[in-house]
């Protein structure tokens, strides 16, 4: 097995000859506790770049089918690392009634700079040899019905408890993260398999296979595209009086940029908008919705040496799961991945908050999550779904024990934002469940955590049976059991849906993409980057 460690993104201003880089110290973090020094800002790593390079890879792949004269040399040119490094493996969706499943494909970055070429694209050559971080995390969700895509893109910074992972290479085991650290190290806790479980266990979403990318592939595959048209509403000039910046510079307009401007493009952070991590976001958003519609209009594709050329760079910047080791499977996917037009392309960031420097999922978040769990688009076209309220499928395998026997803490979660705790939930809901035979439901008034929704948590696979069973005796949706492993036994948080009375009544599900999910449609056309009036030019 080969690990490749493959970057896309600078990720460090401060260091020598660096360019626009976030600073290497605030990569690797150090949990909740901030610790960034001198920083200005909070700097968020909502990253889209990955994207445009595995678009490019993989639709471009699929239609270089006359390239398998080559298909041994380009077999041989891909990467291959395992899947998922975790204990855990969530589910696969039930198929449709068509019995389609949809398609999850994790991308992930790392910044580390590990070939020579990588290092004269990326800098920080300190840094060679070093553990890779996972600053670049995407999750591509294609539809079931392959009629909608949805990407969902979570900060570099975000907190999370990374789940025991072991490494496939030596057998190293690395235990679960005592407290939340930055998702990006994940990566380094055994490999991209580690940063696929860290997302299944987040998420509850399935994933079928990771893809990473590499610097040097950005701009060899933007070099064989063409080009890709991007549009700034005034001249650019991404660098500051102390040289930090991307070094991109473009007149008003629409250009097309390829090579290292369109690296240059993809790390602008200096001179777009705020200056923040989020304006970067907004225009790889751009860039890869452009890229997207190039792929399918630019004829020059057809020219059969830019397809070879093409096909040689893709394979060499990928490293996959075995699920996509072969370019068979790689055209395999990219046909499914062309059967989605770009109008129903929906380009998304992780809805977060800040705790100090770092950020934290919010309750938006979790909305997200669940319209990709239940293959809901966020475009908000799709035709509406019946759903069967006694829906078996989702019942657990694990068989529950009896009432009496399942050991039950209730947690008062009625909080908002607004509201304080509605008092004495907890022992209410403990109460019924009392009522309803489970004589160890116990009120935990040790935290107050805070839920939109009523949820049931439970630790392990041997306990969802019983998480079940408690849901089911108030009523509550299999929906809303989660495996967790911020609990150590059956949990129930009474969510701010549930403030009074003795009755359950599950919210009607609200199937809308939150706003603070940034939501680009792949067929924005008009969309242009706002110049920050201290970086132009004239």
């Amino acid at each position: 097995m080969t690990r490749s460690s493959v970057q896309v993104e600078d990720a460090r201003p401060d260091a020598p000859d660096a360019g626009e880089r976030d600073d290497a110290a605030e990569s690797a973090g150090d949990g909740e506790s901030g610790g960034d020094g001198g920083r200005v800002r909070p700097r968020r790593g909502r990253r889209a770049l990955r994207w445009t390079a595995v678009t490019l890879a993989v639709l471009m792949i699929g239609t270089a089918g006359a390239g398998y004269l080559y298909y041994e040399h380009l077999n041989d040119n891909i990467k291959k690392d395992q899947l998922n490094l975790g204990d855990h493996k969530v589910a696969e969706p039930t198929p449709n009634a068509a019995g389609q499943t949809p398609l999850n494909i994790l991308v992930i970055g790392s910044d580390a700079r590990d070939t020579e070429e990588n290092q004269e694209l990326g800098g920080a050559r300190e840094t060679f040899g070093s553990t890779p971080l996972a600053d670049v995390q995407m999750l591509v969700h294609l539809s079931a019905d392959r009629s909608n895509m949805s990407v969902v893109s979570m900060p570099r910074d975000t907190l999370v408890k990374i789940p025991k992972c072991t490494d496939p290479d030596d057998g190293k085991v690395y235990p679960a993260s005592e407290g939340r650290v930055m998702t990006n190290q994940s990566l380094g806790h055994g490999g991209p398999g580690c940063t696929v479980a860290t997302w299944q266990e987040l998420t509850g979403i399935h994933i079928d296979h990771f893809v990473m990318v590499d610097f040097a592939g950005v701009v060899s595959m933007a070099d064989a595209v063409g080009g890709v048209p991007v549009c700034v509403d005034a001249n650019i000039h991404s660098r500051d009086g102390q040289g930090h910046g991307s070094g991109l510079k473009l007149e008003k307009g629409t250009h097309p940029v390829k090579g290292e401007q369109a690296l240059q493009w993809l790390r602008t952070r200096y001179g777009f908008e705020d200056g923040s991590d989020l304006a970067r976001a907004k225009a790889q958003h751009m860039y890869m919705s452009s890229m997207v519609r190039e792929l399918r209009e630019n004829a020059t594709l057809s020219n059969p040496g830019k397809l070879r050329r093409l096909a040689e760079e893709a394979t060499r910047a990928l490293t996959v799961d075995p699920g996509l080791d072969t370019v068979k499977k790689l055209y395999d996917l990219s046909t499914e991945l062309r059967k989605v037009e770009p109008e129903r392309i929906t380009m998304t960031t992780m809805p977060n908050r800040y705790v100090g420097a770092r950020v934290e999922p919010t309750e938006d978040a979790e909305q997200l999550f669940r319209l990709v769990r239940e293959d809901i688009a966020l475009d908000g076209k799709d035709a509406k779904k019946e759903k069967d309220p006694d829906e078996k499928s989702e019942v657990s395998d694990d068989p529950a024990a009896t009432d009496g026997e399942i050991a039950v803490q209730v947690r008062n979660g009625t909080r908002t934002d607004t509201q304080g705790a509605a008092r004495g939930r907890a022992n209410t809901v403990a109460g019924l469940l009392v009522d309803e035979g489970f004589a160890r439901a116990v009120a935990d008034p040790s935290v107050l955590p805070s839920e939109d929704r009523t949820i049931v948590r439970y630790p392990s696979a041997d306990l969802e049976g019983d998480a079940q069973r408690v849901a089911e005796s108030l009523g509550i949706p299999l929906s809303s059991v989660r495996r967790s492993t911020d609990v150590s036994g059956v949990t129930l948080v009474v969510g701010a849906d549930w403030r009074e009375g003795t009755a359950y009544e599950p919210p009607v599900a609200d199937d809308r993409t939150p706003e603070s999910a940034d939501a680009l449609n792949g067929a924005d056309e008009a969309a242009c980057m706002h110049v920050n009036p201290a970086f132009t030019w004239s």
